[in-house]
């Protein structure tokens, strides 16, 4: 297969079922033995080719029975339905990993169950550590600073994972919002793990 060149600067929100700060994050077992999250990018610079794709979101959501790494996982991509024709196509091409470039390659490896794309309107409010996204009417993220259990004050926790393949730099954050309606991927799990980032892909 001939790849083609693709390219993205974006800001990156996340949330998922385990606590705090992630322990996939760690290289540690997800926190309930099973994996389920959301994740979306607002994408600021980005191009497959020639087509470009500046300022279109895209998301998923996932469910993975064990682990990531172990495989078996189910997974939906939503994309900006602003996106033309062509912008869709690289989008679903990019996000399933057919033309290289982490951390989308790592998906044909553990994805075992691709559900059809949705294409709706994405709704970002990008506000640091207290931003929200709403993929249509299928899911929402919404994060906030995690609170002192003492004195109720946010805290500001930075993770830095120069060897992570998803961001080197994140906020980490409790979403208050992840929650799916997506047939085949619904899930709610408030008040556990989120994420801000920035983050620059390609091949």
């Amino acid at each position: 297969m001939t790849y083609t060149n693709w390219m993205m600067k974006a800001k990156r929100l996340a949330s998922c079922s385990c606590d705090y700060g992630c322990p996939c994050e760690f290289e540690a077992p997800p926190t309930k033995g099973f994996c389920e999250g959301l994740g979306a990018w607002h994408i600021n610079r980005g191009k497959f080719g020639d087509v470009p794709l500046d300022g279109l979101g895209l998301a998923f959501a996932v469910r993975f029975p064990k682990a990531m790494h172990l495989g078996n996982g189910t997974l939906a991509i939503a994309v900006d339905s602003n996106a033309t024709p062509e912008q869709r196509n690289a989008l679903v091409s990019i996000a399933k990993g057919e033309h290289g470039g982490l951390p989308f390659e790592i998906f044909p490896a553990v994805i075992s169950k691709w559900l059809d794309p949705v294409y709706v309107p994405f709704e970002f409010t990008l506000d640091g550590s207290n931003s929200e996204v709403k993929v249509g009417d299928q899911f929402t993220i919404a994060v906030e600073p995690i609170k002192n259990p003492v004195t109720g004050e946010p805290e500001v926790i930075t993770m830095n994972h120069a060897t992570g393949f998803i961001f080197k730099e994140a906020s980490v954050l409790s979403a208050k919002e992840c929650h799916s309606n997506l047939p085949g991927l619904s899930m709610a799990w408030p008040d556990k793990a989120g994420f801000v980032s920035r983050v620059t892909y390609g091949n």
